[in-house]
């Protein structure tokens, strides 16, 4: 190989030693590359020519077997992007760099999210990528950080705008001289007097757009600042060849446009300034999870408390929390009891009860007793800290809605310059032959109106304040991806056990002896499922003493098996007795009542003989029944998916008006159903909150965490419901249609304003300075018809 490059890849979604044969054999078969596949430590090891193969077409090739390749993340900080030609630029740029899965560039966060291959190239590597293109890539602040930065940057640009304000404001009276015919005294006509108030905007204010201009030229790239620079460069050097004919004799009465390049770059100053405020109120949510922490913690050292900042507590540290305070970090209480607001990441308004052994979240409010807590998550793995990196990653991540803008962009400066050059040569040679200036100044009123500002923040902006609102209502999108698909959503799947109904179900029936009861509890006493538990605690309740388990399996859909005392101990459904050839007949009726009450029924059998029946009833969840009217208000089709047996799911199901019932589902079948609605066409979200429904999140197009649920499945969602409040998915939705809404306003006035704006300003309709106007507060607009979403009714 010419120019031989290793690599190693990590390969998910081997499951045997077939997996990593097939890989193998099929890279070893392209061209100029050899690779050896471990199944054992899911890695893959490829030497590749990188002149004659991209790694791409080596990760596709793995992609299209059916697997997956494993990337490393990095995040930066991004300085020195003025318009979404910047963004595109760099992202274009990073995109193509070897080793680089995927990478999105952030106008309006000013910030980079990179997919890459860490043995191919480093961070350092991308950050120089950047550097080379005339940016700075800094590795991500915290989101304190970022604020004081750009606090400080924001203080900078008023000042900006003021000293050029002042200066500007001498040249601005000249202009009402040219168009009202005022009779100034003669000072402000003179030259030297306007070439001194000018130069100082022109080069010392303006000087950024210059360096934009210089870094973006040098790359073969055009941006805003291109624009800027040609259009005021024209107009001053005009009015230095003006002043120099007046300092010669050769005219008496130069036509000068200092005015006119000062003002411009005033105003686009001014429209930066407020786009820039504008920006950051759009990462308000952020800012109010952060206002949430609590500042101080009151911490047992050596037998002494000691107040000490709220970062500095290390896991395992004893705290003490009073009535009125929040808990500093997420803990477990040791000592005390108490009731807990959690409301603010919950949403749950009922204070929740605590006492030892029971966990609590930092950051929520303890009501009215005094507690001894072991801190058990600090820092960055706090609830809080998880919800601000899940919202901050989502407002870095694009929509597929952007892409558009995005090509759009990464042409619209050098057409612009094209239109500019056009429009001169006509003035010039057709409309006015001969005349120079009437000709300059439509030229330039062409470069300084076109603004690609509003076409890159249309979409970002709306995709932050959407997130956000999310976020202050319980709703955690994990991308804009995520937010701009759940508007095409026509089918609602739901779990039952813990989604539509509480999933703390109690025993309301059994028919057995005391010794099947202890039997039935000892063999359930292990598992954490909710029925499970509501035997147990009602063994417990009837004074039943629960031995040890010698043997336990977990038979999927069906029940449990278990050895107690040497003896075989069957719990389950009528297929599992049946399994083990044991006659049900005479419990139909029974278990038939049972299940049309909506109760789940379970036979328990010891020594090969029936001994009994456990009834279990779950309640459904107080928001259950409104959720599901609301979501088929919105037009949504909704489904029950559930492992129970149909009468009891059919009995669920009509409490909370669910026409379609999917019952007696195995765990690893609850994916399959998704696909096979998504293959008759239907835009699928999957909402569950149990382990067997991690992977039917994961295959529908939106899955949809309840909060209250298990990690796993909150890992493998792209919608996370806080609190288990079922009203929030249709309010989900219903957020997602304003976004996207938004989305389209944004994108149709940035469209029209550049489709009408330009003509006009070539026609010369449109005095420089009116068209500097405009271009400064084109991109104003686009945000502050983004922050509109902040008070939308969800």
């Amino acid at each position: 190989m010419s120019n031989s490059k290793h690599v190693t890849l990590n390969v998910t979604g081997m499951t045997c030693a077939a997996c990593s044969s097939r890989i193998e054999k099929v890279l070893n078969k392209m061209d100029d590359v050899d690779a050896k596949v471990n199944l054992a430590t899911e890695k893959a090891s490829i030497d590749y020519d990188s002149d004659n193969i991209k790694l791409d077409a080596i990760t596709d090739k793995i992609g299209n077997l059916g697997y997956g390749v494993e990337y490393d993340e990095a995040e930066f900080d991004i300085t020195g992007m003025t318009c979404a030609a910047c963004s595109s630029r760099i992202e274009k740029v990073l995109n193509k760099t070897d080793g680089v899965s995927n990478a999105a560039v952030n106008l309006t966060t000013e910030s980079a999210v990179i997919e890459y291959n860490s043995s191919v190239v480093t961070e350092k590597d991308l950050m120089d990528k950047v550097g080379n293109l005339g940016y700075e890539a800094k590795p991500k602040q915290s989101s304190e950080e970022n604020g004081t930065r750009k606090e400080q940057e924001l203080t900078r640009m008023k000042w900006k705008v003021i000293i050029s304000a002042l200066l500007s404001a001498p040249l601005l009276v000249t202009m009402l001289d040219h168009l009202f015919g005022i009779n100034l005294p003669g000072i402000f006509m003179n030259p030297w007097f306007q070439l001194a108030f000018a130069t100082p905007v022109q080069f010392i204010l303006g000087w950024q757009f210059y360096v934009g201009a210089y870094k973006n030229l040098k790359n073969f790239n055009a941006n805003m600042d291109v624009l800027v620079v040609m259009g005021t460069s024209a107009a001053f050097i005009y009015s230095l060849y003006g002043t120099y004919s007046w300092m010669t004799g050769a005219t008496m009465h130069p036509h000068l446009y200092f005015e006119t390049s000062a003002i411009i770059i005033t105003l686009i100053l001014f429209g930066k300034y407020l786009e820039t405020r504008a920006k950051s109120n759009t990462t308000g949510a952020i800012k109010e999870l952060l206002n949430l922490q609590a500042k101080e913690a009151r911490v047992i050292r050596d037998g002494v408390e000691q107040m000490v900042p709220a970062e500095a507590v290390m896991k395992g540290d004893h705290l003490i929390v009073k009535p009125g305070e929040k808990f500093p970090v997420d803990a477990v209480v040791v000592k005390g009891r108490t009731s807990v607001d959690e409301s603010m990441i919950t949403g749950e308004s009922i204070p929740i009860e605590k006492e030892a052994g029971i966990n609590v979240i930092g950051s929520t409010v303890n009501q009215n007793g005094t507690v001894e807590v072991e801190a058990t998550k600090v820092g960055k793995e706090t609830a809080l800290q998880s919800i601000i990196k899940v919202v901050e990653e989502a407002q870095g991540k694009k929509a597929p809605i952007q892409r558009m803008a995005d090509i759009i962009s990464g042409y619209f400066v050098p057409i612009v310059i094209v239109i500019a050059i056009v429009t001169f040569l006509v003035w010039f040679f057709l409309a006015s032959p001969g005349n120079f200036e009437p000709a300059l100044v439509a030229s330039i009123s062409v470069l300084v109106i076109a603004c690609p500002c509003a076409l890159g923040l249309a979409t970002p902006t709306s995709i932050m304040v959407g997130t956000g609102k999310g976020a202050e209502n319980g709703i955690l999108f994990k991308g804009g991806e995520h937010l701009e698909k759940t508007h095409a959503l026509n089918t609602i799947i739901m779990d039952k056990t813990g989604t539509i109904t509480k999933g703390k179900p109690e025993v309301t029936d059994f028919t057995g002896d005391a010794d099947t009861l202890r039997l039935l509890a000892s063999a359930e006493k292990g598992s954490e499922h909710p029925l499970a538990q509501a035997i147990v605690g009602y063994a417990t309740e009837n004074d039943i003493s629960m031995v040890d388990v010698e043997d336990f399996s977990a038979i999927p859909g069906r029940g449990i098996e278990a050895v107690i005392e040497g003896r075989q101990v069957l719990v389950g459904t009528r297929r599992l007795m049946v399994e083990n050839n044991l006659n049900t007949d005479h419990l139909e009726d029974s278990m038939t009542q049972f299940e049309h009450e909506g109760k789940t029924a379970m036979i328990i059998a010891a020594d090969n003989q029936i001994k009994g029946v456990v009834a279990v009833q779950d309640t459904v969840k107080d928001s259950a029944k409104e959720a599901i009217k609301a979501l088929h208000d919105q037009g949504l089709e909704v489904v029950m998916l559930t492992g129970d047996n149909t009468r009891t799911a059919a009995a669920i199901a009509r409490q909370v008006n669910i026409d379609t019932v999917i019952a007696e589902v195995l765990p690893e079948e609850k994916a399959s159903h998704v696909k096979r609605m998504q293959d008759e066409g239907k835009i699928v979200a999957m909402v569950g909150d149990g382990v067997n429904d991690a992977p039917a999140l994961a295959t529908a197009d939106i899955g949809i965490a309840i909060g209250t649920g298990t990690e796993v499945a909150i890992e493998a969602a792209d919608i996370t419901i806080l609190g288990g409040e079922l009203t929030l998915i249709p309010r989900a939705i219903n957020l997602s249609h304003k976004t996207i809404r938004n989305i389209k306003q944004n994108l149709f006035w940035a469209f029209a304003y550049n489709a009408a704006g330009i003509p006009i300003a070539a026609l010369g309709f449109l005095a420089p300075w009116v068209a500097g106007a405009a271009m400064a507060f084109s991109s104003v607009s686009v945000v502050t018809n983004s922050l509109r979403l902040k008070r939308a009714k969800i």
